[in-house]
């Protein structure tokens, strides 16, 4: 990525509200598994386990950052969502697996439309 990419991004982000960051990470979760799929057509394993490290990164925060003072139940649904989806991802990794990234996609699907939902409301 370039400096003027760079910059453009971190401004982006410290001048955006919370929600709007939200779904930054939540869009980077899905472009990352989109570059790694890519990747893996290519074969280029490099760059399909980088891509899902980042997407595996932005997912790790996600389940720290719960804050179970506020809908417990939910909390621990999303919790035991996120953990599943790094596990695949880390599977997906060792094993060259592009059915695992697809396998997340299809199961994050659901929480990351009703965040968009939520946000445009």
């Amino acid at each position: 990525m370039n400096a003027a990419v760079a910059r453009y991004r971190s401004v982006q982000v410290t001048t955006s509200s919370r929600e709007q960051v939200l779904l930054m990470l939540w869009d980077g979760v899905y472009r990352f598994l989109d570059e790694a799929r890519a990747a893996h057509k290519r074969g280029d394993r490099s760059v399909f386990a980088e891509r899902l490290q980042r997407a595996h990164a932005i997912l790790d925060e996600f389940a720290v950052t719960l804050d179970n003072r506020h809908a417990p139940e939910l909390c621990d649904r999303l919790r035991a969502l996120y953990l599943f989806s790094m596990g695949r991802l880390a599977e997906a990794t060792f094993a060259f697996d592009v059915t695992a990234v697809d396998d997340v996609s299809r199961v994050l699907d659901p929480v990351y439309q009703a965040f968009r939902e939520i946000l445009r409301k």
